[in-house]
């Protein structure tokens, strides 16, 4: 992770951040990594793609929900970028068409790397309790967990935790049931069967 210290961050040094890296801003540090590896993307993806399934499509699902995958957030000077977000939809007008979130989430997930996981504990996780976001999930490919946090006024409390191939049903979506072990990467095959 590398970040700018000379002076407080703009949108306008994000912008100038190559394609190929993550950019936030964040106390007015600028804040960038390489793209996840694929274990991460593969337990971000599967989680948009259940979550968004059965409550973004409207199709006889519990519904009631917009769900993002990596949206930008603008949350006053701070510019972050969960790896998957949700907002009640009576929050946001289904009309709108925009880059950019100005509305803080009712939901986030930040999947856990390396690299990013102090920033998401440390940096993300006050300033998302500071803005006002109820949920917040933090999934850990490499200790195949997930944390489930509820907003207590300005700070988190665990209210559940799930690790390896439990089954979830985890606030704010606990009318759906999934089997963690479908965020993880397959373990290769053994070379040498026994």
């Amino acid at each position: 992770m590398q970040k700018l210290k000379e002076r407080p961050a703009t949108y306008e040094d994000l912008l100038k951040v190559p394609e190929h890296l993550v950019a936030e801003i964040v106390e007015g540090e600028l804040y960038t990594w390489p793209r996840p590896r694929r274990r991460h993307e593969r337990a971000a993806g599967a989680l948009y793609r259940r979550i968004g399934d059965a409550y973004d499509d409207g199709n006889g699902g519990p519904g009631g929900w917009w769900i993002a995958g990596e949206p930008e957030l603008h949350l006053g000077t701070e510019i972050v970028v969960p790896d998957v977000a949700g907002w009640r939809r009576e929050r946001i007008a289904a009309h709108e068409d925009f880059a950019a979130y100005d509305i803080a989430p009712d939901w986030i997930c930040e999947v856990i790397s390396p690299s990013t996981g102090r920033h998401d504990r440390v940096r993300k996780l006050p300033l998302y309790a500071r803005e006002g976001v109820p949920h917040a999930w933090l999934v850990d490919p490499a200790l195949q967990t997930l944390e489930v946090y509820r907003r207590e006024g300005t700070s988190w409390h665990l209210a559940a935790a799930f690790g390896g191939e439990d089954l979830v049903r985890a606030e704010p979506f606990e009318e759906l049931e999934f089997r963690l072990a479908d965020l993880w990467l397959a373990e290769p095959p053994s070379a040498n069967p026994a």
